[in-house]
């Protein structure tokens, strides 16, 4: 990866040197994969542009990054998470618990998560919500009862829809688009087919009945994927009959190999997603630990780099990879600059 080096004067940044005394000189970032892509341009923009050393970026998932996050203060912990969702209260908490009571919420933007299938596979081309569900739902509602899942092909409950096996490669449960996929697709998808309605009148409770809207079957047609997009992307290419969900900068970069569906008629996109039109969108983040501020060399400067108008910006390289820039960047901005940590901290 080459970037042509940013000059540090139209960043309004300071690129001075590291002069704190520590025995870890280098900032360290681990979590989302979906973010991973967009630090790893950033950390080597920054390596080339400061007279610091170029931050280590890890991936592992947003469940994952956080929890590491959330492990202490000091050289032996990480100094910032990325996240393809906001942190949770119960990783607040755990957090709180170890130490790192000042966390800066950093929000970059915006991605989508998309569907897609192998290029010269089955025509995937329109979904709703509800086709995702029945699917993929351990219990659907068919002729009004709700049962275990007995869909074996696109086509058993959408005469649209392909007559080919229903095999899908989604994200674990340590992604943070895990916890999208299932919010907005899968539990509007029981919505939808009246499933959870079904349910809640068969005595569930409400919460019960999200939950058993958000299960996935377990009899190989849905299959999750821990590791990164590249791990989903090698499934879809050993089986044609394969979709998977990506995030909408992957699927960009690897446009010869997939093939993308549209959901509830509205074909993912940069401009598509920062309108809203396209449902199934996130925020993205990173949470940098104030502590290390001052400690960790370039911390704070990494963190004020990544969200400067050059780089997160409608116009900088994220944009060109794939990142929605958000319109109230500028407050992002202002709250780096003043460290200011979630609910106002210190």
């Amino acid at each position: 990866m080459s970037f042509v080096k940013l000059a540090a004067s139209a960043l309004t940044l300071s690129a001075m040197a590291a002069t704190t005394a520590t025995a870890r000189d280098q900032v360290q970032v681990a979590g989302s994969s979906t973010v991973l892509p967009y630090a790893s341009i950033v950390a080597e923009a920054f390596g080339e542009n400061f007279d610091f050393p170029t931050p280590v970026v890890e991936s592992g998932g947003s469940s994952s990054g956080l929890k590491r996050f959330c492990e202490g203060v000091g050289e032996n912990t990480i100094d910032i998470a990325n996240a393809s969702r906001k942190i949770r209260e119960k990783e607040i908490k755990a957090c709180a618990e170890a130490g790192v009571t000042d966390i800066i919420e950093v929000r970059i933007g915006y991605d989508g998560i998309v569907f897609a299938s192998q290029i010269n596979g089955p025509a995937y081309t329109a979904f709703q919500p509800a086709d995702i569900f029945n699917a993929l739902g351990a219990k659907v509602l068919v002729d009004g009862a709700i049962v275990d899942n007995p869909h074996q092909q696109w086509a058993d409950f959408n005469s649209d829809l392909p007559a080919s096996d229903i095999v899908a490669f989604i994200p674990g449960t340590k992604h943070g688009t895990r916890e999208v996929f299932e919010d907005k697709v899968l539990l509007e998808g029981c919505e939808a087919t009246g499933a959870m309605e079904a349910m809640i009148t068969s005595g569930m409770s409400e919460d019960d009945a999200e939950d058993a809207c958000i299960d996935v079957r377990q009899d190989g047609g849905s299959v999750d994927i821990d590791g990164d997009y590249t791990e989903t992307l090698a499934r879809i290419d050993a089986n044609p009959n394969g979709i998977g969900v990506f995030g909408l900068a992957f699927y960009e970069n690897n446009q010869d190999k997939l093939k993308v569906a549209t959901m509830g008629g509205i074909a993912p996109s940069t401009e598509t997603i920062s309108t809203g039109e396209y449902p199934v969108s996130r925020p993205l983040f990173f949470y940098v630990k104030k502590a290390h501020i001052g400690v960790i060399p370039g911390l704070k400067e990494f963190a004020s780099f990544f969200v400067a108008d050059e780089l997160a910006g409608p116009d900088g390289p994220l944009a060109a990879y794939g990142l929605v820039a958000d319109p109230e960047l500028s407050a992002t901005q202002a709250t780096v600059a003043a460290e200011t940590p979630m609910g106002g901290g210190s």
